[in-house]
């Protein structure tokens, strides 16, 4: 009997490990399943408010709220956003009917770009119109939702936030994922910033202010596309558009009509017998002469380094704030994207030829352009203009009867008719819209496409491409 008891307990024992197993199997098939009809309910959820986004952007409103409520936060329960001047957390009617500014980017934008843009911003509080109060900067901060968000990012974005005098998100976590593809596919964010605006009516009227911005300023209201073409249409290739907004001290020479060579690169070598040459037929041919170093638009330590350099030596004018240096390159870098955001990079414009040469003469060695006053003569690669210098001797007798200018700009065509160096022009991956071909300024070919990998070995890149 003993015997048959423990046989039949050893069976019950088996029979009850063998279903525990089993019901341990269906459990984790339908913990499987249950978490894949999650994934599958919050897919189709995140693209219905994807497309719903994409129709909201297709129709007609009398106000920017429900635009504004299916970006930030739809519901009523909470304000969702921080006005900036006062730290305070606010609801969304503070942008209703108004022009706002969407500035999108990661936890990554740079100190330089924040205060260039406060700058600007607070200067149009202070000295615009009753019409430029009628916009405001939202901060819309992009996270990857698929990373845990702990404390340092918590601190990261609260230390942007504060620095802040605009209105911003309360949290990067209210941004839905949905949100973040249609601002990525739809608006082409790449992790630079971009600043995209909505009339009163929340109709996107520009994909990207923030080049208007760099270049133009508060002047650019109401930061449509249509405002960047006119006030397109009203420059021309002048020194104040290289300079305007970063050095009135420049400015001031312009008004003096004084000769005024900008010049750049990180060869030191080059850089002195660049100054010392165009001081010395400066002198020669009587003329004041007011040398700029503006540096490079990457290689931020050589740069440092050359603007030491120069200071010591007494070599010329040099920026030795590098938020101007990069200030500098970012409106001129802008003026490119903004006209390749118009569909207008290739057109036959001689301005627009000049400020693509401009740029990739910078991509290396150095590089100079000659102004008298506001009136740009030369505008050259230092394989032109230096022979062109050197060379004094052989042009100085058509000074007198044409002018230092002509003369200059003259034997400056001679020497760059048989030295014609490459032009390239560089663009970040993670530029957003990159043309598919372009021009080159100098022959109007189409230009061959490389891919490049590049590495500076800097700790802070000065280049901030859109």
């Amino acid at each position: 009997m003993g015997h048959e008891y423990v046989i039949s307990s050893t069976n019950e024992t088996w029979e009850m490990s063998t279903l525990a197993h089993k019901i341990n199997s269906i459990l984790e098939h339908l913990k499987k399943q249950l978490s894949t009809c999650h994934q599958h309910i919050e897919e189709k959820r995140n693209f219905e408010t994807y497309q719903m986004l994409r129709n909201l952007f297709e129709s007609i409103h009398v106000d920017n709220m429900k635009i504004l409520k299916a970006l930030i936060y739809a519901k009523d329960d909470m304000q969702p956003l921080i006005d900036g001047s006062t730290k305070r957390r606010v609801h969304m009617d503070v942008l209703r009917r108004k022009n706002v500014l969407l500035l999108i980017s990661d936890l990554n934008i740079s100190l330089d770009e924040l205060s260039i843009l406060e700058q600007i911003y607070s200067e149009s509080r202070v000295h615009g119109n009753r019409m430029q109060s009628q916009y405001e900067v939202v901060w819309i901060p992009i996270v990857d939702h698929s990373l845990e968000w702990e404390d340092p990012m918590q601190k990261q974005f609260e230390n942007l936030q504060a620095t802040m005098p605009w209105y911003s998100v309360h949290s990067p976590t209210l941004i839905d994922k949905a949100v973040i593809r249609f601002i990525e596919e739809v608006w082409h964010f790449r992790n630079k910033p971009i600043l995209v605006v909505l009339d009163p009516q929340g109709k996107v009227v520009s994909p990207n202010a923030l080049h208007m911005m760099w270049i133009w300023g508060s002047n650019a209201f109401p930061f449509t596309s249509l405002r960047e073409e006119a006030l397109w249409k009203e420059e021309t290739w002048r020194l104040e558009l290289l300079v305007d907004g970063i050095d009135p001290t420049i400015l001031n020479w312009v008004k003096e009509g004084k000769f005024i060579y900008l010049y750049g690169g990180t060869d030191m070598e080059w850089i002195r017998k660049f100054t010392t040459t165009a001081k010395a037929v400066a002198s020669d041919a009587r003329i004041p002469l007011e040398l700029v170093y503006v540096g490079k638009s990457t290689k931020r330590e050589q740069v440092r380094r050359c603007i030491a350099s120069i200071t010591v030596e007494k070599l010329s004018h040099c920026w030795e704030d590098l938020a101007m240096v990069w200030f500098f390159w970012t409106r001129l870098e802008s003026m490119l994207f903004s006209k390749i955001q118009l569909g207008q990079a290739d057109d036959h414009d001689p301005m627009m030829q000049e400020i693509k040469k401009l740029l990739s003469y910078e991509k290396e060695g150095g590089w100079a352009v000659l102004s008298k006053g506001s009136h740009t003569f030369v505008n050259g690669h230092g394989t032109t203009i230096l022979p062109t210098f050197l060379n004094y001797e052989e042009w100085k007798e058509y000074v007198p009867p044409k002018g230092f200018e002509i003369a200059c700009m003259d034997y400056h065509s001679k020497v760059h008719s048989d030295s014609h160096p490459c032009c390239r022009f560089e663009f970040l991956s993670t530029a957003g819209r990159i043309p598919e071909k372009m021009k080159c300024p100098e022959c109007l070919r189409d230009m061959e496409k490389y891919i490049t990998f590049l590495c500076c070995h800097d700790d802070h890149n000065i280049k901030s491409l859109y």
